[in-house]
């Protein structure tokens, strides 16, 4: 029978982002045919001749030449030393400033003094390597802010209490402190940065493993020139580009998981493509601070960038851990593995805890432990934590505490309340993973369609989903242990040995070379060793047969005749005088080792024994396996914890370990997962036994997992697919309470039966993944592997895990094979029904409102930088309307987060009405036809973000409605400009009269729009619908206010004293159309519309604030929104007495 290989070809095709040059992949089929374990490729003629004499005693030429290739590959240099310890920078200095006007200010010292308190109460300060804090240089914080604000922040040391204030008035939830406090904002915010930096120091020239900066104030929402949510520096965008330009790194991932979106980082790095930005924030479609569009899963970068931005938004309150697991091993793991970071920086918010008033989530440390853990695989564990937000003292120090605990090595505790993601958190998932999909070939699907029928079970499951809200967080304990990882091995093992093959595959060097790679490499000597014992009866018993045990303990005695005649009887089995005793003390060592683990001697253990066990059943010997030791230890572990111990065995040997599949196969107590060749039944140990479709009997039904591989060349990212995808997520779900690894090593480059191309340094990132589980108590036992090469550095490289030593850099040459995603996706459709956390929630809608309302919000940020005047045209914004149609009530979207909050003018007039000019300060509402945001591509924005600051109302109307402008730069419009300028018409509004009352603003929204959390203001719905209307000669028009104030208006500059000329010309390309000046340097460029200058030099300059000679409408880029303030008069006024030869009719 002939087996399809697994084939790397995708079906779509990507620019390979990392090694753009690399060949394609051999794909190459090998034939198999049904044979027993041991045999080899029946396609040499040479290996086919051994095989017929059940021999080994040399390869083929072929296979001796894919041995060498194989084998290159393998780092065998793992004698280079160990880092260790973690970095802390922690200042008194930082705990000397306040808001002085506003004592229940959330950002306050008492945050730092909770977890200085919390840390000395779990001994953490005395384990770490501490750091003096230095200030950050002001050349350090170009590197990402602009000279002139470093400039004005540093000018706040010199200004009273009055003048902070004001200055603290103009930005979004940020306070100021004068310089006679010894620490002033400007110093602390220096002191912080340059923490940041300390570390990134230390961790690139090797003095310590990771660090964590326990600083304030945070930094993650200050822009290049704006201070914003507490911050005034940006932490870890500046240390991302001081590590790049003083250390020559070239790739920096930075994780975000404060509860709030980092957009200052995010804008700092969106055209980036040496910085991915990963962040998981509450978004609540735009509800929560800091209402972006650009918080959402939609934005993904720019130009460069795209595709380095990820954003994944929770739409609900309460998520859990299990929803941020899900996010960090579905989307952020896989895609940093194909990034290849070189330093991963976090920035640490710990509002996400239960328990915050701000973030209203229901995470707990343990869960940010399990975070922690996940990223120190990555970047060979060069790993940096910046305190960023968290309000809940309590819960921030004790989140601060549990990460601490995971840098330093200490096992993650298990999860209180282990569950699936929400449905929630799975459409946002499944919304972010098809934004990126196109950029990264690793999150590629298998070619087979997903399962779109969701499960009934998933419906009779829809309460039991609802996020869990636990009354307290839960205690935390963290083992106290003699050492940390266990070793058992014994050379009397090796005297199980073939009489009469001394070449045969499983040889008794094997256990022998793989401790003396052990020793070689010092990892020996840093375990714990234990005694070796053989296994009782009564152990044995608990998985074979009162009459198996005892035909085995027989051979004993038995002439070399008889054990030929009795090894026959077996399937791919030799018996010598002394197998019964070796696989006596093999069984009875993991045992041993077991018991040290769970008696807490030691965290983890490795147990380099032979022969192997997995294939051995109740009552017969299997594939050079007697006695199943894996199932005994389990058996052992639940028979002396004294209750149904929930064990985890994941079996990686290349072959199926049907014994053990067989003995658990009713019992729900013990999740078995296995990832093996299949080869649709034809390799060992062939049948149908190893097929996706085993998934247990009885109460053990889903407790079988198996992941067949049909075809050889699986690899690495492979395997890394598998655990991302399904392994771990079930794993979560199940929350064992010990794991125990059938570590066969027959699936690495280089061995003569598996076939595949697994490194040791894959071996390696799949142990640190395992160990994040069952409090750390994670046993590996040997089964397979039959290169001594690949067993003995597969087998080092795992136990340095177990040592806490970080996995070395995995490159992945190639994306999952396409045969290999088609075996992950079988399996997941088959479990889908027993594990919650494999299904996918599908939205029809993603990107569409949650409801039908509009709702206004306030903002400051923005939602896209970059944007230019999005809706501007050279005499207005007003488009063409239908005088037959208006806008139907019903058909009211909400509005686009990240829009100011500004007042809604509804005006109604006769189609022969006389409009007087306006100096734009107001704005129009657009009528947009829903089809007309579908269809954009990344990177663009619809009609309802194009308006940016303002309020937009889209409404759906009637097919012959005129459809709107296209807002992107570079796309066609729908309307072009010149049509909108025979369309335009003037208006001038008394937007006194229609303003809100004051009662209808919420309290909650004020001063501190971060510190109130972000809290949903008063819904507005527009009262007029097209059928109001339809019947008459009126016209409806729906005007907005532009924001009443700004964080940036500090950036304008005195007028020049030569005064304006608004007939000058573009300084670029000399047109005189739709030009604009800049307020800070009073430079002239075009629009959108003709060349985009302006945009140009706003991104070049960071310049925010423009004025538009058409209007003499002022529009902020930073906060994608039309602004008219007091500062703004004098300006507007110099420009009209130009334009018209006199003042404004409107200067108040």
């Amino acid at each position: 029978m002939t087996s399809t290989g697994q084939d790397s070809t995708t079906t779509r095709q990507r620019r390979s982002r990392h090694n753009p040059h690399s060949p394609p992949h051999d794909s190459s089929v090998t034939s198999k045919r049904g044979v027993k374990k041991g045999a080899l490729r029946h396609s040499s003629p040479s290996l086919a001749e051994v095989k017929k004499k059940g021999r080994m005693k040399k390869l083929s030429q072929a296979a001796e030449q894919d041995l060498i290739v194989g084998l290159q590959g393998l780092d065998l240099n793992l004698e280079a030393k160990t880092l260790c310890g973690t970095g802390l920078v922690f200042d008194e200095q930082l705990n000397e400033f306040h808001c002085l006007w506003d004592d229940s200010f959330p950002e306050g010292p008492e945050r730092l003094h909770a977890i200085k308190e919390q840390l000395i109460q779990d001994g953490l300060l005395d384990r770490c390597v501490s750091f003096q804090a230095r200030f950050a240089e002001k050349e350090e914080l170009m590197l990402v802010h602009s000279l002139e604000y470093i400039d004005l922040m540093e000018t706040t040391q010199y200004m009273n209490e009055g003048e902070l204030r004001i200055l603290a008035d103009t930005y979004d939830s940020v306070y100021l402190h004068p310089v006679w406090i010894r620490t002033n904002s400007y110093t602390c915010a220096c002191l912080a940065s340059g923490s940041v930096l300390r570390l990134v120091d230390a961790v690139l020239r090797n003095e310590i493993r990771n660090g964590m900066a326990i600083v304030r104030p945070p930094g993650h929402h200050a822009q290049h020139s704006l201070m914003d949510g507490y911050c005034m520096f940006n932490h870890v965008a500046v240390a991302a580009r001081y590590a790049q330009q003083k250390h020559n790194i070239e790739r920096v991932l930075i994780v975000d998981w404060d509860v709030h979106h980092g957009q200052g980082t995010q804008f700092t790095f969106d055209q980036d493509p040496s910085v991915l930005y990963f962040s998981i924030h509450r978004y609540e479609q735009g509800r929560f601070w800091p209402h972006l569009k650009a918080s959402n899963w939609s934005t993904i970068g720019f130009g460069q960038g795209q595709g380095y931005t990820i954003n994944v938004p929770w739409n609900q309150v309460g998520m859990r851990d299990a929803d941020y697991i899900a996010a960090f091993l579905r989307l952020l793991l896989p895609v940093a593995l194909e990034f290849q970071p070189q330093l991963v920086l976090v920035a640490a918010g710990f509002d996400a805890l239960q328990g915050d008033p701000k973030g209203e989530m229901a995470t707990t440390p343990a869960g940010f432990a399990q975070l922690t853990h996940l990223l120190m695989g990555l970047a060979g564990g060069k790993l940096i934590l910046s305190l960023e937000g968290g309000y809940n003292l309590r819960a921030l120090a004790e989140g601060v505490s549990a990460s601490l605990h995971t840098l330093l090595g200490d096992p993650c505790p298990i999860l209180e309340s282990p569950s699936a993601p929400c449905p929630s958190a799975q459409a946002s998932l499944f919304c972010a993973l098809e934004a990126l999909e196109p950029f990264w070939e690793v999150l590629v699907r298998s070619a087979e369609a997903l399962e779109e029928d969701i499960l009934e079970e998933e419906k009779a499951e829809k309460e039991e989903e609802r996020p869990w809200q636990p009354s307290v967080l839960p205690v935390l304990t963290w083992p106290m242990l003699q050492a940390r990882t266990g070793l058992v091995y014994d050379p009397a093992m090796m005297g199980h040995y073939n009489l009469w093959d001394n070449h045969h595959p499983e040889m008794p060097q094997r256990v022998f070379r793989i401790m003396r790679r052990l020793e070689e490499l010092g990892l020996a000597g840093r375990c714990l060793t234990l005694p070796t014992r053989p296994a009782t009866d009564a152990e044995l018993l608990t998985c074979h047969s009162a009459e198996y045990v005892g035909r085995l303990r027989a051979t004993e005695k038995m002439k070399t005749r008889e054990l030929h005649r009795e090894g026959s009887n077996f399937d791919s089995i030799y018996i010598c005088p002394s197998t019964f005793a070796c696989a006596q003390l093999a069984t009875g060592s993991v045992c041993r080792l077991v018991e040290a683990v769970l008696a807490r001697e030691v965290l983890n253990g490795t147990a380099v024994v032979r022969p192997p066990g997995h294939h051995a059943e109740r009552d017969a010997a299997c594939g050079f396996c007697f006695f199943n030791s894996v199932a005994v230890a389990a058996r052992h572990a639940q028979a002396i914890s004294g209750h149904a111990l929930r064990i985890l065995i994941v079996d990686w040997d290349v072959h199926h370990g049907n014994g053990t599949q067989h003995i658990f196969e009713e019992d729900p107590s013990v999740l078995y997962i296995s990832l093996h060749r299949y080869d649709h039944g034809t390799f060992f140990p062939m049948g149908d036994e190893g097929a996706s479709s085993q998934v247990g009997q009885a109460a053990g039904t889903g407790f079988t997992v198996n992941v067949a591989w049909n075809g050889p060349r699986v690899g690495d990212a492979d395997y890394l697919a598998a655990w991302h995808r399904l392994v771990l997520p079930i794993a979560y779900e199940f929350n064992p309470e010990l794991v125990l690894v059938s570590a066969g090593f027959d699936a690495a480059r280089g061995d003569p039966l598996g076939g595949c191309q697994v490194s040791p340094e894959g071996y390696a990132h799949l142990t640190h993944l395992l160990m994040g589980l069952a409090n750390g108590r994670v046993v590996l036992i040997l089964e397979g592997g039959y290169n001594l090469t690949s067993i003995s550095e597969s087998m080092a490289a795992c136990t340095r895990s177990l040592l806490g030593d970080p996995p070395p850099l995995l490159t992945l040459s190639r994306p999952p094979l396409s045969g290999a995603l088609a075996s992950i996706t079988e399996t997941i459709q088959v479990h889908r029904r027993y594990w919650r956390s494999l299904r996918v929630m599908k939205v029809e809608d993603k990107e569409g409102p949650s409801t039908s309302e509009l709702i206004t919000k306030k903002v400051t940020q923005p939602a896209n930088p970059g944007s230019a005047e999005r809706m501007t045209t050279p005499e207005g914004n007003i488009l063409d309307i239908d005088t037959e149609k208006g806008p139907s009530a019903s058909s009211v979207e909400e509005s686009t987060p990240g829009q100011a909050k500004s007042e809604t003018a509804v005006v109604e007039f006769n189609q022969d009405q006389s409009l007087e000019a306006t100096t734009g300060e107001t704005t129009l509402y657009q009528t947009i036809p829903e089809a007309a945001t579908e269809g954009t591509t990344p990177g663009q924005t619809t009609s309802e973000e194009a308006v940016g600051g303002a309020e937009v109302i889209q409404t759906s109307c009637t097919d012959n409605q005129t459809p709107p402008t296209s807002p992107v730069q570079g796309a066609t419009p729908q309307i072009s400009p010149s049509k909108l300028i025979e369309n335009l018409r003037t208006l001038e509004l008394n937007i006194e009269a229609e303003k809100a009352p004051e009662s209808q603003i919420p309290e909650e929204e004020g001063l501190l729009g971060e510190a109130a959390g972000g809290q949903d203001v008063d819904d507005s719905v527009l009262n007029e619908s097209c059928g109001d209307h339809a019947d008459t000669d009126q016209v409806v028009l729906y005007a907005v206010t532009p924001l009443p104030w700004c964080p940036h208006l500090v950036a304008v500059c005195p007028i020049p004293e030569s005064g304006l000329d608004v007939t000058q010309p573009c300084q670029d390309c000399g047109v005189l159309q739709e030009n604009w000046v800049c307020l800070s340097c009073y430079q002239v460029y075009c629009g959108r519309y003709i060349s985009a200058h302006m945009l140009h030099h706003h991104e070049d300059s960071g310049h925010p604030l423009v004025l538009s000679y058409v209007d003499l409408s002022t529009w902020c880029y930073n906060c994608e929104a039309y602004v008219h303030h007091q500062a703004l008069l004098d300006v507007k006024n110099v420009a009209h007495q130009n334009k018209f030869g006199e003042d404004m009719p409107h200067s108040h």
